[in-house]
């Protein structure tokens, strides 16, 4: 009783629509966990137990009104660059390998997240699985954890996600069904067209093509929508939109950019840009240097671009500057690595905090926590008890600056530099109404605080796709 979601590439809305699913089947009455076996991501979310999954299944395990587990998504592989990732393994960090090493263990790393698949299966009886890029990657077949060979495995129903707006969603699909292998092609059961823009009647004829021509149903046509919903990778960062509003808050687009889904409850009311090394940062009213996968190789690139010393410039013009985990080591003044993060050695930071951060090994804190800001004007004294996660590593001491919040960060004396370990941070209304509020005061400008309560984004989805997916056949095909 279980569901598998592929697509024909990255980015075409499969995430989304396992979370749709979920809630649609939660709707229903009938329990259902999310799967991913491997994802690759930056954005990744700290589960209750301190375990550490893709963004994307903690946002399909909301829809799914289950608590996240490490068993959604057993293995996540983290990109440091030059081929390398971190890969974490049911969720604690295992090792970093080169894919071509990586490649090697795939016969024990299947067995790992198949083992999670039925410990899921076990405890809620319906799983919707999802796959990674696109299911037909014929080079990969006899590696690819997260398409072929589980389906192989599990012989459950498949459905298949295009993305329209890329064009050529005929070539997608019919291309990929008939590229699959000759075991896996008859498990496709439906197909699901997303991202439409316009009149959907007319592209009833491309409907009929499509199932004439792969003998599969097309369950439905999704329209393009926008949903506050959390961004799975950086892939989702070409998607946003500045906005037009008056005021302008600069996230430093790191190379290695981790947790940016920190912003997008600000990217609701102002205008967040994710603003490349070595651009001005004139003209922005707050500059934040968000999370990375790699601190001190990131922290290097602004400094070859010269963006540290921009920094440097609008801080002492009075524009307040805000580092988030990695963002924060960056505003110390040093960072001393054993070889665990970088090449091993002493690097200066931006120097606008008194604290020193040492990457001594490679343990890594991954917590969820609640702490309250303390009292220091004029925008950490208004934001109450916050809660969030910490995905770090490396310890930092702290020097004469006095601390952010209740036993993390370190804050300047005049309030407008601050540096938390705290992800999430701005996803508690508190906390983006302090900032906001401030910013918009600054200005002259009037501000209407947040709510505290907003929709459910997942009931919106759902009713999104049971307007538009035949969700019965699906609920048939998961109970198949």
């Amino acid at each position: 009783m279980s569901l598998f979601v592929v697509g024909t590439s990255s980015h075409v809305g499969k995430s989304v629509t396992v979370a749709a699913i979920c809630r649609c089947l939660v709707r229903r009455g009938i329990p259902v966990a999310p799967f991913k076996s491997q994802n690759m991501s930056l954005n990744s979310f700290v589960t209750p137990d301190g375990g550490e999954i893709g963004m994307a299944q903690a946002m399909q395990a909301a829809a799914a009104r289950v608590s996240p587990h490490t068993d959604m998504n057993p293995i996540l592989l983290k990109p440091k660059g030059d081929c390398v990732s971190q890969v974490i393994l049911n969720g604690k960090p295992y090792r970093d390998v080169r894919i071509t090493e990586y490649y090697k263990e795939t016969p024990e790393l299947l067995e790992q997240a198949l083992a999670a698949y039925d410990r899921l299966k076990d405890e809620y009886g319906q799983v919707v699985v999802e796959g990674a890029g696109g299911a037909a990657e014929l080079n990969l077949y006899d590696r690819d954890i997260a398409n072929t060979l589980p389906a192989r495995r599990l012989k459950i129903p498949l459905i298949l996600v295009a993305d329209i707006e890329r064009g050529g969603v005929f070539a997608q699909v019919y291309g990929t069904i008939k590229l699959l292998p000759d075991e896996i092609r008859p498990l496709v059961r439906g197909i699901i067209i997303n991202k439409f823009r316009g009149d959907p009647s007319i592209f009833a004829s491309g409907i009929t093509m499509i199932e004439d021509l792969c003998g599969v149903p097309v369950l439905g046509v999704v329209p393009y929508f926008s949903l506050p919903l959390p961004s799975e990778d950086s892939l989702s960062i070409g998607d946003k939109k500045t906005g037009s509003a008056s005021v302008r808050i600069a996230v430093i687009r790191l190379p290695r950019i981790a947790n940016f889904t920190d912003f997008e409850l600000l990217e609701q009311y102002v205008s967040v840009e994710y603003v490349a090394p070595g651009a001005s940062l004139t003209g922005f009213d707050c500059v934040i240097i968000p999370g990375t996968k790699n601190t001190i190789e990131d922290l290097n690139d602004l400094v070859r671009h010269g963006t540290d010393s921009e920094i440097r410039r609008v801080r002492a013009l009075g524009i307040p500057v805000i580092g988030i985990c990695g963002g924060y080591q960056m505003l110390g003044t040093t960072l001393i690595d054993a070889g665990f993060e970088s090449v091993a050695g002493t690097y200066p930071g931006l120097g606008l905090l008194d604290c020193v951060t040492h990457f001594a090994s490679y343990d890594k804190n991954t917590t969820q926590v609640t702490r309250k800001a303390c009292d220091v004007s004029p925008i950490l004294s208004a934001m109450g008890e916050v809660s969030g996660y910490e995905i770090h590593m490396g310890v930092t001491e702290p020097g004469s600056s006095r601390e952010a919040l209740h036993g993390d960060g370190r804050v300047s004396d005049d309030g407008l530099v601050f540096g938390t370990y705290l992800h999430g941070l701005f996803q508690n209304v508190s906390a983006a109404n302090a900032l906001l509020s401030f910013l918009h005061r600054k200005r002259g400008l009037p501000f209407i605080p947040i709510p505290e309560t907003a929709a459910d984004p997942y009931e919106t989805l759902a009713d999104l796709f049971e307007q538009h997916v035949d969700m019965d056949a699906i609920v048939a095909l998961v109970r198949e």
